[in-house]
């Protein structure tokens, strides 16, 4: 075997490591999902609630983001609102579209948050990995959403229609002034930077999603 294949065998080896223990760190921090009276599932949406923005708080956004049925997320949905953690409110511009906040109930569930032994471990890590891994994870994470051909989630710092300004930023895709509380959130509507003569991916979802 030359150089080049015993490289490629290599690299291969250490990628197929790599995605092993990203799983592996998945499934052991979501062992205890089943505690506190909540299934997998709806610890994601109760997560996906508290992180994303005002317009991506919709059923069909959430359903992109657990990678499942509109059928699925919206049976995940009506489980939180039944135990009383999330409530819908329709949108003001728009009757026929909702979107979900947490209630009281809601914030204080994610006090049990099984993450929060995964997030202490991440807190524990040098300022400098945890900054690499702050860069790199929304990388891949976009690459692959790229390769399955679906929509890609991510915040305002490393998207392509962001814009930066002194008192909060813009949004291009949404044509919106964003204030600091938005700013940071999950985003249906997040597109990678590309460079200059790349073009952004068409997004959808960004005026939100009617039930």
């Amino acid at each position: 075997m030359g150089s080049s294949d015993t490289t490629s065998s290599q690299t291969s080896g250490c990628t197929e490591q790599l995605a092993e223990m990203l799983v592996h760190i998945g499934r052991t921090a979501r062992g205890e999902e089943t505690g506190a009276g909540l299934t997998a599932a709806q610890w994601t949406g109760l997560r996906f609630f508290a992180r994303a923005n005002r317009a991506s708080r919709t059923p069909s956004a959430f359903a992109s983001f657990q990678a499942t049925t509109r059928g699925t997320a919206s049976q995940t949905i009506k489980a939180l609102e039944g135990k009383g953690l999330v409530q819908r409110q329709r949108s003001e511009t728009d009757g026929r579209s909702v979107r979900f906040e947490l209630t009281a109930q809601g914030h204080d569930m994610l006090g049990q948050d099984p993450l929060r032994h995964l997030m202490a471990a991440l807190a524990g890590l040098d300022p400098c990995d945890r900054a690499a891994m702050e860069r790199l994870l929304p990388v891949i994470a976009a690459e692959l959403a790229r390769q399955r051909g679906c929509r890609a989630f991510g915040t305002c710092d490393d998207c392509g229609h962001y814009e930066k300004r002194p008192c909060g930023g813009y949004c291009a895709c949404a044509a919106l002034d964003l204030p600091p509380g938005e700013i940071g959130r999950l985003c249906a509507s997040y597109a990678p930077r590309c460079g200059a003569d790349e073009t952004l991916p068409q997004t959808a979802g960004n005026a939100g999603s009617r039930e």
